[in-house]
């Protein structure tokens, strides 16, 4: 008799009975929605941290926490010598590789922060190749998701990076020069941004120099911000044997 309780509940429960209709008027309908089972929202699937990760957050929260920082070049090894029972060296190439490739940690690298040693420390310069590439990738990420041309935005940040380099067009090139056609023409194009700002920058220098004015008067004279002349004449290539404008 319990094999049979289901069908025994579902029998024995009342009916509802049929709405009453009023000659010659149309019988009620049902809600159209009545008849659609609620839709349930799926929860979002939450990827699963890599537990050498999570270690490596508990060891070093300034480094894996909720900011990146650029990591030192042979910091893998550093962390097998430090933790040779945390870490076996697959998983740990395995676990850093994941780690380097997130867009947290390349918008890092490509903003041009200083690689940091195990104790948060700077230590040296990211390569300006790798900020370069840093730079392509995230934008190129970044577009993926978007209808918006983020061309002029990513020529924006090349210049930026060109001039933070201070290499010559020439040998910039020579280290990031790509078979990326599309890539290619946007640092074609934020060459000739930069050069025609370098143009100005050295306008305001000959002006300045000719002037005899201290930068003061000489901001005063033209309507300028004293302090973005200053930062300006800084930025601009004087002759060797200039000194600094005070």
């Amino acid at each position: 008799m319990s094999s049979n309780t289901a069908d025994t509940d579902t029998a024995s429960s009342p009916q509802p009975a049929a709405p009453k209709t009023t000659k010659g008027a149309p019988a009620a309908r049902a809600p159209r929605h009545a008849a659609k089972a609620p839709q349930q929202h799926q929860p979002a699937r939450q990827r699963k941290t890599h537990p050498v990760l999570e270690r490596l957050f508990e060891l070093y929260p300034r480094l894996f926490g909720a900011r990146f920082l650029p990591l030192k070049l042979g910091v893998f090894e550093d962390l097998l010598t430090l933790h040779p029972d945390d870490f076996k060296r697959e998983d740990l190439k395995i676990a850093l590789g994941l780690h380097a490739r997130s867009t947290r940690y390349l918008e890092a690298v490509a903003a041009g922060k200083q690689r940091h040693d195990l104790n948060g420390e700077p230590v040296e310069p990211v390569a300006p190749e790798h900020v370069h590439h840093a730079i392509l990738e995230v934008f190129r990420r970044r577009q993926a998701r978007t209808n918006e041309d983020l061309r002029p935005q990513l020529r924006a940040r090349l210049v930026e990076a060109i001039d933070a380099s201070g290499l010559s067009r020439e040998d910039y090139m020579l280290i990031v020069r790509s078979n990326d056609e599309t890539a290619n023409a946007v640092l074609d194009e934020a060459f000739a941004e930069l050069g025609a700002r370098n143009a100005k920058r050295e306008a305001l220098r000959r002006a300045f120099e000719a002037s005899g004015r201290s930068v003061a008067e000489f901001a005063e004279m033209y309507g300028m911000d004293p302090a973005e002349v200053k930062r300006t004449l800084a930025r601009a290539k004087p002759p060797s044997g200039t000194s600094d404008p005070a």
